[in-house]
């Protein structure tokens, strides 16, 4: 008997066969190298066949590397898509010594390559020049013919990785932001459970408490009106109710604890809040899209952070700009404002903001500082500590100096 299958299951076999899109993209890319190969594989000395298909597979080796970490979502930095894409220039050249005018197809992946690493500008400008040296190199180099179709095909090459890299970029942009609003949701709705149960938990084991202590003055009342010696009874029923007065007590300070706890900080959460934040009140922000790179260990005390300095921005600042910094080992907020931390600064945990935040920070192995921001106005940086100098201060050197 066959079972259907469930809308549950559908989702998982997409996502199994996208993790296939990016090595077959990959290897359709890479095949336009097999005429360069075969050419170089018959060059005419033994030397270039060797340098030719060395090349080839330098080459391929290089811009596979390149496109699956992009599909991945690993953007490499500047100096990294400089090297890739100065090895593939490199192995391009020999490529087109080695199998001569076929060894041309290599300038057309390495336009893609361009485009796919490059910022656009460059990417532009790298494109324009590659589509020159096709038009050109025909026509200059002795026994070679002009085929302008190729150096179309590296322009339309270019135009079509330009689109797959700005659909990706907005891809990974939509999944940042539903990641963000989903974590900004689960921490409302904890907030909202918390509130209720504080609210109505409270309150009746409030209640529970106070009517038994209560029913204990009325039972004490009644044998110093009466009887002074209580019955077995009576003793039993006030030892009871100091037990129930004893529970009630102890499970309302469990239940405050409990909630206490459900109220946690997220780094992400603390991002979406302080965008929406930002946003209402007519901020304009350069906020960080992902916490990916932050270790565990650091994301709490960087979300106490950010909603720290969210808040002198906010409350004290009367900034217009805010640039949030992110990186594995600091936090910096830098604000256009006033410049000014009030010592009276709200707390994200209770009492003196940077002094509190100093606390977390400093159990967590990090420094806080505080000093004048590029833009004009306060810089906050949680930072992990090291001997160089900075202009900075720490909030205990600066509470030392006011």
């Amino acid at each position: 008997m066959t079972t259907p299958q469930g809308p549950t299951d559908r989702p998982s076999g997409t996502a199994a066969a996208r993790r296939w899109y990016g090595p077959l993209l990959t290897v359709v890319w890479v095949a336009v190298l097999a005429v360069p190969l075969r050419e170089a594989a018959t060059a005419a000395s033994v030397p270039l066949r060797v340098v030719g298909v060395a090349a080839v597979v330098a080459f391929a080796a290089v811009f596979a590397r390149a496109f699956l970490g992009y599909w991945a979502g690993r953007t490499p930095t500047r100096r990294t898509a400089a090297l890739l894409v100065g090895g593939a220039l490199a192995c391009a050249a020999l490529i087109a010594a080695a199998a001569g005018q076929d060894g041309l197809l290599a300038v057309v992946l390495l336009a893609a390559l361009v485009t796919l690493l490059a910022p656009t500008p460059a990417a532009a400008a790298g494109v324009g020049a590659l589509v020159l040296v096709l038009l050109v190199a025909p026509r200059v180099v002795p026994g070679w013919q002009p085929e302008d179709g190729l150096a179309l095909t590296a322009l339309l090459v270019g135009v079509a990785m330009y689109g797959f890299r700005r659909s990706r970029e907005r891809n990974r942009a939509l999944r940042q932001a539903q990641e963000e609003v989903a974590a900004l949701a689960v921490a409302q709705e904890r907030d909202r459970i918390s509130r209720d149960m504080h609210d109505i938990l409270g309150h009746s084991l409030t209640v529970v408490s106070v009517k038994g202590e209560l029913a204990a003055r009325l039972l004490r009342s009644g044998r110093e009106d009466g009887d002074p010696a209580p019955t077995p009874a009576a003793a039993r029923a006030e030892a009871e109710l100091t037990e129930i007065r004893a529970l009630a007590r102890s499970a309302l300070a469990d239940m405050r604890g409990m909630v206490s706890g459900e109220r946690q900080v997220t780094l992400a959460g603390e991002l979406a809040a302080a965008r929406s934040a930002f946003d209402t009140a007519g901020i304009t922000a350069d906020l960080p899209g992902a916490v990916d790179e932050v270790p565990e260990a650091y994301r709490d005390v960087f979300g106490w952070a950010l909603r720290e300095g969210t808040t002198n921005v906010l409350r004290h600042s009367a900034a217009r700009r805010v640039v949030v910094r992110l990186t594995p080992d600091a936090l910096v907020v830098d604000d256009d404002g006033r410049g000014v931390v009030p010592d009276g600064a709200a707390a994200p945990g209770g009492g003196n903001g940077l002094r509190g935040l100093a606390d977390r920070a400093g159990a967590a192995g990090l420094v806080v500082r505080t000093g004048p921001s590029p833009l004009g106005g306060l810089r906050l940086a949680v930072r992990v500590p090291d001997d160089e100098s900075s202009p900075d201060q720490t909030v205990t050197e600066r509470e030392d100096t006011a």
